[in-house]
């Protein structure tokens, strides 16, 4: 079977972030005058779940609990994230953090192919495009022929939305395609969906399950072996 897409997760997937996002959710707290700090082993606990948001609200009600909530909390929490969201592109777009190995010929490799490339992600549009500005070029958009992420699903993964919305955007069947994650959420995405699925790890996700997965690698920094293991062919 030729496999015609690659679908790419973004955080900790085709750059490693997640220290980048705790960082900056800091920062946004300092800037909001609020006495929170997310630790390393804590941010490890609130990547359980997905999305920036939905991250703020996880913290408030399962780990802040005597946090007195302001009258328009959805607009609070809407408006805190887009100062972290501020902060975070700042980061990416000053190139504090290079996509991860092997990511960059592995997308040039297969653009050369005839492979379509695919985005499939919780994080903002924003976020996407500060750090492939910087990692592909300001033509990254040209790279992918889609590009899901943030909102544009109403459930955020483990659920399959937004690997189901980007298949539907590419007109193909799950079994034309392959998925990269990070993650045990983001591999019960793409599972969801229908989808083979290859992790690459990393510090925040190295001891996850990752059950039903086609292989995990610590990175793509032996290209060869991926490319023989996922039947890609390049």
């Amino acid at each position: 079977m030729t496999i015609k897409a690659i679908i790419f997760d973004v955080d900790g997937t085709l750059a490693d972030t997640e220290d980048a996002h705790r960082k900056s959710f800091n920062k946004a707290f300092a800037e909001s005058n609020l006495d929170w700090h997310w630790d390393v082993p804590l941010y490890d606990k609130l990547l359980k779940v997905t999305g920036g948001k939905e991250r703020i609200k996880y913290y408030v009600e399962s780990f802040n609990t005597g946090f007195n909530k302001p009258a328009d909390y959805d607009n609070f929490v809407k408006k805190l994230h887009a100062v972290k969201t501020v902060h975070y592109t700042a980061m990416m777009r000053a190139g504090d953090v290079p996509l991860r190995p092997g990511i960059k010929q592995l997308i040039n490799d297969a653009r050369k192919a005839g492979i379509t490339l695919a985005i499939a992600t919780t994080t903002t549009p924003e976020n996407v495009g500060a750090l492939l500005e910087v990692g592909l070029g300001k033509d990254w958009g040209s790279y992918f022929a889609s590009v899901g992420c943030g909102d544009i699903v109403p459930k955020k993964k483990p659920a399959p939305d937004i690997f189901n919305w980007v298949l539907a955007e590419l007109k193909l069947a799950p079994s034309d395609c392959i998925a990269l994650e990070d993650s045990n959420n983001g591999l019960r995405s793409s599972l969801a969906a229908g989808l083979k699925t290859y992790v690459t790890v990393n510090q925040y996700t190295r001891a996850q399950d990752f059950s039903g997965a086609a292989a995990v690698f610590d990175d793509l920094s032996d290209l060869p072996a991926f490319y023989k293991t996922s039947g890609l062919g390049l």
